[in-house]
């Protein structure tokens, strides 16, 4: 295998919402647009909202507004959490108490047919266990979406949400069926303390677009929106 030829890049924005509509009325107040179609997730029991935020640089790049579906039951096995932290209740109720939150981003792999594989062995050889991938699909009126992605037993984002979640899509992305949405991503940062051990586990996966800086946890997506310019910032992690 040809570690050289990985290529990991940013593939979207992760927002969770305390319901799908306080999400699109954050979204239309905060950037400017209402966001597109999603989709329902039934192994995790959430369903999403999406709009292309793709520009240069970040290429098929997209937002998620993602929260539980009302009524829905996981279909992940006994013992296992939804991935995003969806069962971490500290973030939980931070997001029902304070709204809608920027808390995670996924990066998609690429560049050999095993990428996702190699990605999670080199942060593995770090000592940071991504966790295993897991196969997930919903449909769409255009057909099936089907991709492979990694979710801890535990669910954990790590690092406060600034480690990507990585993911491997199949035949189809979604965002080409996406229409222009307006809204353009221009930066995204990582603050973290831990900010060596995140440069050392981008490089070895091959991030390059994202920049990390040493600080509190945050997130940090600038975006441009019919709004003007709008900086996103992840709130302050829970102890």
């Amino acid at each position: 295998m040809n570690s050289r030829a990985l290529q990991t890049r940013l593939d979207h924005l992760v927002v969770i919402a305390p319901d799908l509509s306080s999400g699109v009325a954050w979204c239309e107040r905060t950037l400017g647009v209402t966001p597109g179609p999603g989709g329902e997730h039934p192994l995790m029991g959430t369903h999403n909202r999406l709009f292309k935020i793709a520009a240069d640089g970040f290429e098929d790049a997209y937002f998620e507004i993602i929260a539980l579906q009302p009524g829905a039951q996981a279909q992940i096995a006994p013992g296992r959490r939804r991935w995003f932290d969806f069962d971490d209740a500290a973030l939980m109720q931070r997001i029902a108490t304070r709204g809608p939150q920027l808390v995670h981003w996924v990066a998609r792999t690429g560049g050999i047919p095993d990428a996702l594989a190699a990605a999670c062995d080199a942060w593995r050889a770090l000592g940071i266990d991504r966790g295993p991938a897991v196969a997930a699909s919903r449909m769409t009126p255009r057909g099936l979406l089907e991709w492979q992605i990694t979710v801890r037993d535990d669910g954990a984002r790590l690092f406060d949400g600034c480690l990507p979640t990585l993911i491997q899509w199949g035949a189809v992305h979604p965002a080409p069926a996406m229409a222009d949405s307006g809204v353009q991503l221009q930066a995204l940062e990582v603050h973290h303390p831990q900010a060596d051990l995140l440069q050392r586990a981008f490089d070895a996966a091959r991030i390059t677009q994202v920049v990390v800086r040493e600080g509190t946890a945050r997130l940090r997506a600038q975006l441009r929106t019919p709004l003007g310019v709008v900086a996103l910032e992840s709130m302050e992690a829970s102890a």
